[in-house]
């Protein structure tokens, strides 16, 4: 990089790092100072790179956990294993029917234009992934996203709480089973809408897309639904 590397230089550095594992520790990256000695750049200047990469949806930043490759997990995730061994899908579903469109809601009033460019990018990802572990990763990053736009603690500690016992539960390996490419291109284009309600500032809309599309993932893991009329919580629990 020579003596005096560029910010867009430091970028590079800084990506490649994450990328070979150098930079990481258990999932999260080196603490600033670790990584501003090894790029041979002062703290102030590292703190701006990866200012540039948390905007980007590159790394996520969680006060007092440190710096994430991607949604850091739940404080305290291990009293949700005995949670996760009994939950199945479709309870699951019951809550984020409840809580992400209100969460998409708050965040179409909430966001500001730099965390909605970031947002883009992220729901772009959803439709560049090209397999369905590639999808998996983006889908959960966008959908970590909206959460952290709607800026309530509490909200995000809830939504932390479901995506917890989501990783720790066996079955959610059965998305790479059931996704089909078709129906990926749909979960995709519904991301998109769901942006577009979002960046508009129409609650209402990104509430109605959200719900649409949960049930669309409900449908791909659980039976068949219809379209266009509120989650039934009684059905649900049938499914």
């Amino acid at each position: 990089m020579g003596n005096c590397p560029t910010d867009a230089e430091l970028t590079v550095a800084l990506r490649a790092g994450i990328e070979t594992g150098d930079f990481l520790r258990n999932g999260k990256l080196l603490p600033e100072r670790a990584l501003a000695e090894a790029l041979a750049v002062t703290r102030a200047r590292m703190r701006r790179i990866l200012d540039r990469l948390e905007e980007d949806g590159t790394v996520f930043r969680r006060h007092g956990q440190g710096t994430f490759v991607s949604p850091p997990p739940a404080v305290g995730a291990s009293p949700f294993r005995a949670v996760a061994a009994k939950v199945m899908p479709r309870d699951v579903m019951e809550v984020r029917l409840e809580i992400e469109p209100a969460l998409a809601a708050l965040a179409a009033q909430r966001a500001t234009t730099k965390e909605l460019r970031t947002l883009e990018q992220l729901m772009q990802a959803t439709l560049d992934a090209a397999d369905t572990q590639a999808y998996g990763v983006a889908d959960d990053v966008f959908h970590y996203k909206i959460a952290e736009l709607a800026h309530n603690p509490l909200f995000l500690t809830v939504y932390d709480s479901i995506r917890a016992v989501r990783k720790q539960s066996v079955w959610t390996r059965q998305r790479e089973t059931l996704y089909s490419s078709s129906i990926l291109v749909r979960l995709s284009e519904q991301h998109e809408q769901l942006f577009s309600s979002i960046a508009s500032r129409d609650s209402q809309a990104a509430a109605e897309v959200m719900q649409s599309h949960l049930l669309s993932v409900s449908n791909a893991m659980l039976r068949d639904r219809t379209y266009g009329q509120s989650p039934n919580l009684t059905d649900l629990a049938e499914g």
